[in-house]
């Protein structure tokens, strides 16, 4: 009785299948982890709330003739200076934060991770972008990121552009720095000894090794982006024609409402509170997730 033969394993498909075993690893252990669970769930309602904004309330326009009105059941979250509804103000609000957020991070990801993929896989072009990215660090970021959002306009596009441009070098850090032990391992030589081209080399092996970093920068860039764009916005340098979380401070403090009127900055507050820290705690449960020595067994 003759028994089939089994072809060897290459390297290559060893490695696939231990990422393969590892991610479903680490997602068995985030299910575990309850805090990281609550702020998945908390982070996915602010964005069904800024989704769904048309559904839930009407855009915050006009003027009302209740003006100043603590929070009641006729308004949740009360009335600023000119009557407007807070609670629609902080819904529609999530809507632009959600979306300058993700545009910004997404961009800021794009240029941080392919600046440190480049850097990582060819040594020449290491030094270089070694030195620009610790000068780009060594910035003021806030002062550069006032100036050039008051120079270029107060706009969508203008908040987006400054708040990815400032954020990229530190996701180029992070992640060329685990891009950097990865090309030293044997089976990128394995990939390179095989004949695959400089691209595939780094689309099939080296991007999904570095692919839980990226994934960890994208949650922290975006929940800075939200902290950015509002600290922008409260100093007068946000989108006019749109809400925002930082317009709403913004109007606050105009009006002189900010320290008579709790509620008009209270509520604000705690949707950028909830979504920074469910961002955090989510980064903190998908490090110790991956990590083999903090698995619960």
């Amino acid at each position: 009785m003759t028994t089939a033969a089994t072809a060897p394993v290459g390297p290559l498909e060893t490695v696939a299948t231990d990422q393969v075993t590892a991610a479903r690893a680490t997602w068995s252990a985030f299910r575990r982890n309850p805090l990281g669970l609550a702020s998945v769930a908390i982070l996915a309602v602010l964005v069904i709330v800024g989704v769904c904004a048309p559904l839930i309330t009407d855009s915050p326009s006009g003027y009302g003739d209740q003006v100043l009105q603590g929070p009641s059941g006729t308004h949740w979250f009360g009335t600023d200076n000119l009557g407007r509804d807070i609670f629609a103000e902080v819904v529609w609000g999530a809507r632009l934060s959600i979306v300058i957020a993700a545009l910004s991070s997404a961009l800021a990801i794009v240029i941080g991770v392919l600046v440190a993929v480049l850097g990582a896989y060819f040594p020449r072009a290491d030094t270089i972008i070694g030195t620009i990215v610790d000068l780009c660090l060594s910035l003021p970021v806030l002062p550069l990121m006032i100036l050039v959002a008051a120079l270029a306009g107060p706009s969508l596009v203008t908040l987006v552009l400054v708040i990815a441009f400032f954020s990229w070098p530190e996701v180029t850090r992070v992640v060329r720095s685990q891009a950097l032990s990865v090309v030293r391992l044997p089976y990128m030589d394995a990939a390179r000894l095989t004949g695959g081209s400089h691209v595939w080399i780094i689309r099939k092996h080296l991007l999904p090794a570095v692919a839980p970093v990226i994934v960890v920068s994208v949650v922290l860039t975006a929940s800075r982006a939200v902290l950015s764009a509002a600290g922008l916005a409260f100093l007068g340098l946000g989108d006019p024609n749109s809400w925002s979380w930082g317009r709403i401070l913004y109007e606050a403090q105009q009006s002189g409402a900010m320290s008579s009127a709790w509620w008009t900055t209270l509520f604000p507050s705690l949707a950028m509170l909830a979504l920074v820290v469910s961002a955090t705690l989510i980064s903190i449960a998908y490090n110790d997730a991956r990590n083999p020595r903090t698995r619960e067994d």
